[in-house]
């Protein structure tokens, strides 16, 4: 699935890591999230993700031209 996961952890100069302390999901879903590997991630993991990195839900997986 195509999101902008990784581009919004580089321009915050964040880690996975960082995400996984801060919202508790797990760092192999969001390992799955920043190499597009995830098909349908589940809204809650996305919702926490999203408010922790202080974007939308559209902000995230939007992707970037």
């Amino acid at each position: 699935m195509k999101n902008n996961f990784r581009i919004l952890l580089a321009k915050q100069r964040k880690k996975v890591s960082d995400v996984y302390e801060a919202t508790g999901v797990s760092k192999t879903t969001l390992t799955a999230l920043y190499y597009e590997r995830t098909k349908n991630p589940e809204t809650e993991t996305l919702l926490k993700v999203a408010k922790y990195l202080g974007v939308t839900l559209d902000e995230l997986l939007t992707p970037e031209e």
